[in-house]
């Protein structure tokens, strides 16, 4: 959506009446029974939340939308428009008090009235009312000195623009178009990130998935070796699984899907048929209503739980296969069947010991949405610690396994270049196998990367993280001498006991 026409739609809701401004009360009374209805009522709250999307949520969301990119996706998106509308809520509550325990003044003048955006006292006929940008804006604190204003005409009305829209200048309230452009350019590499993982978690779950049916179908693979592979295989096929999961659940539930130019200035002109109507109202009232909801979300939390057991599971798969490599390499003697218990339960024990207390955190500590933000990260590094953990030893045992490998090599080496060769050859291999690679960014935490080097830490481990399963399945089932050999052997059997169906002379 191009900034000039975000402007238009703004301007067009800003100039769109509600229809609980068209029938402001006369008397203290009926101000204060209208007041009290909003909190009551449970019909007239309804009314009033489809009041409110139309004037209000249906400019916001579009807004929200590019902000929220900025930080966490979807994620972010879901947690401003949350606490942008119970900011709305109390300033909308606090306004109505207001009005309603003002005294009215004698003569003519225009009716105080809260019209969806700000909320307005009784003005004097031929002057200009102004009041402050409401607290409510997620961009506040840029706008707080700035003055939303409205004419009261000399008949004591407000002016209207063409005899229907009323008058209002809103401009200092706007936030400025610059910033409005580095999200506009922000939301667009966010979008360009997810369909980057997403198509990298999906060649990677087809590769795994494939490596896995090679490694347990042929029995001549059948060892502790192509074991710890499998259990890695499986290890990111479900977290591929997971987050592919996760991200289609908080699209459904959060995500924008009628979020298009057609579709506000349809609704908002009262050109669109009222079933469409009735479809855009009530997709802006679900997404409050699920916010508030915990039972709602039990879902998308589960997702989110199992999302960070598959996270936790994969690296500690990674520490199983250095641990497994480095006794190999030393010569050490272990019962391979014994050890392999303890693998099974390094690799698929360890994660619950720390899911559990962060899920009991989550639950009783902050108990919103999704389980994705982190408000307090204290909670975080109950899952950052072990995940820091297990790289850091990864990277110790990666660094002694680089050790043997040179000081073997020095031992039979035939040839400096061919010497060199293999020992990078080694190291590339291991790298992501044992994911080495996030130990680049281990230090580089959410709270401490802004601007570009967030953009960059975001692109290395979205692109690494999606893309490693299948680098793996590659490196160590489709490319590996042992495995081509059998499945060479495999289809020359089949050939043979399938002679019809080969291609004859």
């Amino acid at each position: 959506m191009k900034p000039q026409i975000l402007h238009n739609i703004t301007k067009k809701m800003y100039t769109k009446e509600a229809l609980t401004t068209q029938r402001t009360p006369a008397r203290l009374s009926d101000t204060r029974t209208w007041a009290s209805n909003w909190s009551l009522s449970p019909r007239l709250r309804q009314i009033a939340m489809r009041g409110v999307f139309c004037s209000l949520y249906s400019w916001m969301l579009v807004h929200l939308a590019w902000m929220c990119l900025l930080s966490s996706m979807q994620h972010c998106r879901a947690k401003v428009l949350e606490k942008t509308f119970e900011e709305w809520m109390r300033y909308r509550d606090e306004c109505l008090k207001k009005l309603a325990n003002e005294p009215y003044p004698t003569g003519l003048y225009c009716n105080r009235t809260f019209d969806m955006y700000a909320c307005w006292p009784d003005g004097s006929p031929g002057s200009t009312i102004n009041v402050s940008c409401p607290f409510y804006l997620p961009w506040f604190e840029k706008v707080k000195h700035g003055l939303v204003s409205r004419k009261c005409g000399p008949d004591g009305q407000w002016v209207m623009v063409n005899g229907t829209q009323p008058w209002r200048d809103y401009s200092q309230c706007e936030e400025e178009m610059e910033s409005t452009m580095e999200e506009e350019g922000a939301r667009r590499l966010m979008v360009s990130f997810k369909v980057l993982y997403t198509v990298g978690y999906s060649l990677s779950l087809l590769a795994l998935v494939s490596a896995l049916l090679i490694l347990t179908i042929f029995r001549k693979l059948r060892c502790t070796r192509n074991y710890i592979h499998a259990n890695l295989f499986a290890s990111f096929g479900l977290r591929a699984i997971s987050v592919i999961v996760k991200d289609a659940l908080l699209e459904k539930r959060w995500g924008m899907e009628i979020l298009h130019v057609s579709d506000w200035e349809a609704l908002l002109s009262n050109e669109a048929s009222p079933p469409r109507n009735q479809i855009l109202l009530g997709h802006f009232l679900s997404l409050s209503l699920w916010g508030s909801s915990p039972q709602a979300a039990v879902g998308c939390r589960v997702a989110q739980v199992v999302m960070q057991y598959c996270i936790l599971a994969n690296h500690y798969w990674f520490l199983v296969e250095a641990v497994y490599l480095y006794k190999l390499l030393i010569g050490a003697v272990f019962s391979e069947k014994n050890y392999y218990t303890l693998y099974l339960y390094l690799g698929w024990g360890t994660p619950v010991v720390f899911v559990v207390p962060w899920l009991a955190a989550k639950y009783l500590k902050e108990n919103a949405e999704c389980w994705a933000l982190n408000e307090n990260m204290a909670y975080w590094w109950i899952i950052r610690i072990p995940i820091l953990l297990a790289s850091l030893i990864n990277l110790l045992i990666f660094m002694r396994i680089l050790k043997v490998i040179l000081a073997k090599l020095r031992a039979n080496q035939k040839g400096y270049a061919d010497y060199k060769l293999r020992l990078a050859k080694a190291t590339l291999t291991l790298i992501p196998l044992f994911g080495i690679h996030e130990v680049v960014f281990i230090f580089a935490t959410d709270e401490q990367t802004t601007g570009i080097l967030r953009y960059i830490k975001v692109f290395f481990t979205l692109f690494l993280n999606s893309f490693q399963g299948f680098l793996v399945a590659v490196l160590y089932c489709f490319a590996n001498k042992e495995v081509k050999s059998e499945m060479k052997k495999k289809w020359q059997l089949w050939k043979l006991d399938h002679p019809a169906l080969c291609c004859t002379q």
